[in-house]
Protein backbone atom coordinates (compact mmCIF):
# COMPACT_ATOMS: atom_id res chain seq x y z
CA UNK A 1 0.00 0.00 0.00
CA UNK A 2 1.42 3.40 -0.97
CA UNK A 3 1.56 6.38 1.38
CA UNK A 4 -0.34 8.45 -1.19
CA UNK A 5 -3.23 5.97 -1.21
CA UNK A 6 -3.40 5.82 2.58
CA UNK A 7 -3.24 9.61 3.09
CA UNK A 8 -5.82 10.44 0.44
CA UNK A 9 -8.27 7.73 1.50
CA UNK A 10 -7.93 8.45 5.24
CA UNK A 11 -8.45 12.16 4.65
CA UNK A 12 -11.65 11.60 2.64
CA UNK A 13 -12.96 9.04 5.14
CA UNK A 14 -12.68 11.70 7.85
CA UNK A 15 -15.46 13.60 6.06
CA UNK A 16 -17.71 10.57 6.70
CA UNK A 17 -16.34 10.09 10.25
CA UNK A 18 -15.18 6.59 9.28
CA UNK A 19 -11.93 5.25 10.73
CA UNK A 20 -10.38 2.08 9.32
CA UNK A 21 -7.76 -0.26 10.74
CA UNK A 22 -4.51 -0.81 8.86
CA UNK A 23 -5.64 -4.25 7.63
CA UNK A 24 -8.83 -2.72 6.18
CA UNK A 25 -6.82 -0.07 4.31
CA UNK A 26 -4.63 -2.89 2.93
CA UNK A 27 -7.77 -4.73 1.77
CA UNK A 28 -8.97 -1.61 -0.04
CA UNK A 29 -5.58 -1.20 -1.73
CA UNK A 30 -5.58 -4.84 -2.82
CA UNK A 31 -9.11 -4.33 -4.20
CA UNK A 32 -7.84 -1.30 -6.15
CA UNK A 33 -4.97 -3.39 -7.57
CA UNK A 34 -7.31 -6.24 -8.61
CA UNK A 35 -9.72 -3.76 -10.18
CA UNK A 36 -7.04 -2.14 -12.35
CA UNK A 37 -5.44 -5.50 -13.20
CA UNK A 38 -8.69 -7.15 -14.34
CA UNK A 39 -9.83 -3.98 -16.08
CA UNK A 40 -7.04 -4.46 -18.62
CA UNK A 41 -8.87 -7.42 -20.15
CA UNK A 42 -12.51 -6.82 -19.24
CA UNK A 43 -14.63 -3.71 -18.97
CA UNK A 44 -15.20 -3.20 -15.23
CA UNK A 45 -14.90 0.56 -14.88
CA UNK A 46 -13.91 3.69 -16.80
CA UNK A 47 -12.46 5.06 -13.55
CA UNK A 48 -8.99 3.60 -12.95
CA UNK A 49 -6.80 6.51 -11.75
CA UNK A 50 -6.06 5.95 -8.06
CA UNK A 51 -7.40 9.22 -6.63
CA UNK A 52 -10.59 8.89 -8.68
CA UNK A 53 -11.15 5.27 -7.58
CA UNK A 54 -10.78 6.38 -3.96
CA UNK A 55 -13.30 9.23 -4.28
CA UNK A 56 -15.77 8.04 -6.92
CA UNK A 57 -15.89 4.34 -6.02
CA UNK A 58 -14.69 3.74 -2.45
CA UNK A 59 -15.79 6.90 -0.62
CA UNK A 60 -18.95 7.17 -2.71
CA UNK A 61 -19.89 3.59 -1.78
CA UNK A 62 -19.27 4.22 1.92
CA UNK A 63 -21.38 7.39 1.90
CA UNK A 64 -24.34 5.10 2.66
CA UNK A 65 -23.52 5.91 6.29
CA UNK A 66 -25.10 9.33 5.68
CA UNK A 67 -28.47 7.67 5.12
CA UNK A 68 -28.08 4.67 7.46
CA UNK A 69 -26.47 6.17 10.56
CA UNK A 70 -26.17 2.86 12.48
CA UNK A 71 -24.58 0.99 9.56
CA UNK A 72 -21.53 0.01 11.60
CA UNK A 73 -23.52 -1.10 14.64
CA UNK A 74 -25.93 -3.70 13.22
CA UNK A 75 -25.61 -6.95 11.28
CA UNK A 76 -27.73 -5.66 8.42
CA UNK A 77 -28.52 -8.13 5.65
CA UNK A 78 -27.93 -6.20 2.43
CA UNK A 79 -28.34 -6.98 -1.27
CA UNK A 80 -26.46 -4.91 -3.87
CA UNK A 81 -28.40 -5.06 -7.15
CA UNK A 82 -26.45 -4.55 -10.39
CA UNK A 83 -23.20 -4.40 -8.42
CA UNK A 84 -20.90 -4.35 -11.48
CA UNK A 85 -17.33 -4.27 -10.18
CA UNK A 86 -18.61 -4.59 -6.59
CA UNK A 87 -19.85 -1.10 -5.78
CA UNK A 88 -21.12 -0.31 -3.21
CA UNK A 89 -21.24 -3.84 -1.70
CA UNK A 90 -17.55 -4.73 -1.37
CA UNK A 91 -16.41 -1.39 0.13
CA UNK A 92 -19.31 -1.64 2.61
CA UNK A 93 -18.22 -5.15 3.58
CA UNK A 94 -14.56 -4.17 4.07
CA UNK A 95 -15.41 -1.10 6.18
CA UNK A 96 -18.24 -2.73 8.16
CA UNK A 97 -17.33 -6.44 8.50
CA UNK A 98 -20.50 -7.34 10.46
CA UNK A 99 -22.72 -6.68 7.43
CA UNK A 100 -24.06 -9.70 5.56
CA UNK A 101 -23.80 -8.88 1.86
CA UNK A 102 -25.23 -10.43 -1.30
CA UNK A 103 -23.85 -9.06 -4.58
CA UNK A 104 -25.97 -9.55 -7.68
CA UNK A 105 -24.99 -8.99 -11.31
CA UNK A 106 -26.34 -10.22 -14.63
CA UNK A 107 -22.89 -10.71 -16.21
CA UNK A 108 -21.13 -13.93 -15.28
CA UNK A 109 -17.62 -12.61 -16.03
CA UNK A 110 -18.15 -9.81 -13.52
CA UNK A 111 -19.30 -12.37 -10.94
CA UNK A 112 -16.02 -14.26 -11.52
CA UNK A 113 -14.11 -11.05 -10.76
CA UNK A 114 -16.18 -10.47 -7.60
CA UNK A 115 -15.52 -14.01 -6.38
CA UNK A 116 -11.78 -13.48 -6.94
CA UNK A 117 -11.89 -10.25 -4.90
CA UNK A 118 -13.81 -11.98 -2.08
CA UNK A 119 -11.21 -14.79 -2.05
CA UNK A 120 -8.11 -12.56 -2.26
CA UNK A 121 -9.38 -10.23 0.47
CA UNK A 122 -10.48 -13.10 2.74
CA UNK A 123 -14.02 -11.74 3.17
CA UNK A 124 -16.72 -13.76 4.96
CA UNK A 125 -20.52 -13.49 4.95
CA UNK A 126 -20.52 -12.13 1.40
CA UNK A 127 -21.54 -13.90 -1.80
CA UNK A 128 -21.71 -12.98 -5.47
CA UNK A 129 -24.73 -14.23 -7.44
CA UNK A 130 -25.12 -14.36 -11.20
CA UNK A 131 -28.70 -13.43 -12.07
CA UNK A 132 -31.23 -10.84 -13.16
CA UNK A 133 -33.22 -8.83 -10.65
CA UNK A 134 -36.48 -9.76 -12.42
CA UNK A 135 -35.79 -13.46 -11.74
CA UNK A 136 -34.05 -13.36 -8.35
CA UNK A 137 -36.68 -10.97 -6.99
CA UNK A 138 -39.25 -13.75 -7.38
CA UNK A 139 -37.19 -16.47 -5.69
CA UNK A 140 -38.31 -17.34 -2.11
CA UNK A 141 -34.63 -17.37 -1.08
CA UNK A 142 -34.35 -13.65 -1.87
CA UNK A 143 -37.83 -12.14 -2.00
CA UNK A 144 -38.44 -9.79 0.95
CA UNK A 145 -35.45 -11.25 2.82
CA UNK A 146 -33.19 -8.17 3.13
CA UNK A 147 -33.03 -5.28 5.61
CA UNK A 148 -31.54 -3.06 2.94
CA UNK A 149 -31.26 -3.11 -0.83
CA UNK A 150 -28.69 -0.76 -2.36
CA UNK A 151 -27.88 0.02 -5.98
CA UNK A 152 -25.60 2.35 -7.90
CA UNK A 153 -26.98 1.02 -11.19
CA UNK A 154 -27.89 3.62 -13.80
CA UNK A 155 -31.65 3.48 -14.31
CA UNK A 156 -34.53 5.82 -13.60
CA UNK A 157 -35.99 5.51 -10.11
CA UNK A 158 -39.28 3.92 -11.22
CA UNK A 159 -37.43 1.13 -13.05
CA UNK A 160 -34.85 0.67 -10.30
CA UNK A 161 -37.57 0.51 -7.62
CA UNK A 162 -39.34 -2.31 -9.46
CA UNK A 163 -36.07 -4.24 -9.63
CA UNK A 164 -35.13 -3.62 -6.01
CA UNK A 165 -38.20 -3.27 -3.78
CA UNK A 166 -39.18 -6.98 -4.04
CA UNK A 167 -35.94 -7.89 -2.19
CA UNK A 168 -36.70 -5.67 0.83
CA UNK A 169 -38.51 -7.02 3.87
CA UNK A 170 -41.39 -4.97 5.32
CA UNK A 171 -39.84 -2.36 7.60
CA UNK A 172 -36.59 -2.38 5.62
CA UNK A 173 -35.44 0.13 3.02
CA UNK A 174 -34.24 0.49 -0.55
CA UNK A 175 -31.47 3.10 -0.84
CA UNK A 176 -30.46 3.98 -4.41
CA UNK A 177 -27.36 6.11 -5.09
CA UNK A 178 -28.35 8.85 -7.54
CA UNK A 179 -26.34 11.54 -9.36
CA UNK A 180 -27.17 15.14 -10.18
CA UNK A 181 -30.49 16.88 -9.60
CA UNK A 182 -33.17 14.29 -8.83
CA UNK A 183 -36.33 16.24 -7.84
CA UNK A 184 -38.09 15.59 -11.17
CA UNK A 185 -37.13 11.90 -11.20
CA UNK A 186 -38.25 11.55 -7.59
CA UNK A 187 -41.67 13.07 -8.27
CA UNK A 188 -42.13 10.88 -11.35
CA UNK A 189 -41.35 7.74 -9.30
CA UNK A 190 -43.57 8.39 -6.29
CA UNK A 191 -46.58 6.45 -7.58
CA UNK A 192 -44.39 3.51 -8.71
CA UNK A 193 -42.83 3.42 -5.23
CA UNK A 194 -46.32 3.40 -3.67
CA UNK A 195 -47.45 0.53 -5.95
CA UNK A 196 -44.42 -1.50 -4.81
CA UNK A 197 -45.23 -1.04 -1.11
CA UNK A 198 -42.87 1.81 -0.32
CA UNK A 199 -42.70 5.48 0.52
CA UNK A 200 -39.88 8.00 0.07
CA UNK A 201 -38.70 8.71 3.61
CA UNK A 202 -35.72 11.03 3.08
CA UNK A 203 -33.17 12.33 0.60
CA UNK A 204 -29.57 12.91 1.67
CA UNK A 205 -27.87 15.24 -0.86
CA UNK A 206 -24.13 15.94 -0.75
CA UNK A 207 -21.02 16.60 -2.82
CA UNK A 208 -18.30 13.97 -3.11
CA UNK A 209 -15.18 15.18 -1.23
CA UNK A 210 -13.01 17.53 -3.30
CA UNK A 211 -15.37 17.45 -6.31
CA UNK A 212 -18.48 19.21 -7.60
CA UNK A 213 -20.17 15.82 -8.19
CA UNK A 214 -23.68 15.94 -6.73
CA UNK A 215 -24.91 12.75 -5.09
CA UNK A 216 -28.19 11.83 -3.43
CA UNK A 217 -29.09 8.84 -1.29
CA UNK A 218 -32.84 8.26 -1.37
CA UNK A 219 -34.28 6.22 1.50
CA UNK A 220 -37.44 4.39 0.41
CA UNK A 221 -39.08 2.66 3.35
CA UNK A 222 -40.96 -0.59 2.70
CA UNK A 223 -44.34 -0.32 4.47
CA UNK A 224 -46.21 -3.27 2.96
CA UNK A 225 -45.50 -6.42 0.95
CA UNK A 226 -44.83 -6.00 -2.76
CA UNK A 227 -47.61 -7.39 -4.95
CA UNK A 228 -46.80 -10.74 -6.60
CA UNK A 229 -47.23 -8.94 -9.94
CA UNK A 230 -43.81 -7.34 -9.46
CA UNK A 231 -41.20 -7.47 -10.76
CA UNK A 232 -42.69 -7.89 -14.22
CA UNK A 233 -40.93 -10.11 -16.78
CA UNK A 234 -37.41 -9.32 -18.01
CA UNK A 235 -37.09 -6.06 -19.93
CA UNK A 236 -40.50 -4.57 -19.07
CA UNK A 237 -39.42 -2.45 -16.06
CA UNK A 238 -36.91 -0.71 -18.36
CA UNK A 239 -39.11 -0.45 -21.47
CA UNK A 240 -42.29 0.52 -19.64
CA UNK A 241 -41.47 2.02 -16.21
CA UNK A 242 -44.35 2.04 -13.73
CA UNK A 243 -46.15 5.38 -13.57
Amino acid sequence: MTDGFKERFTSELNVLSIKLEENQLIQFYKYYELLTEWNKFMNLTAIIEMDEVITKHFVDSLSLIKAVKDLGEKEYKIIDVGTGAGFPGIPLKIAFPELKITLMDSLNKRVKFLNEVIKQLGLNDIQANHGRAEDMGREPLHREKYDLCVSRAVANLSTLSEYCMPFVKVGGAFVPYKSGKIEEELNAAKHAVFLLGGKVESVEAFLLPGTDAERSLVTIRKNSETSKKYPRKAGLPTKEPLK
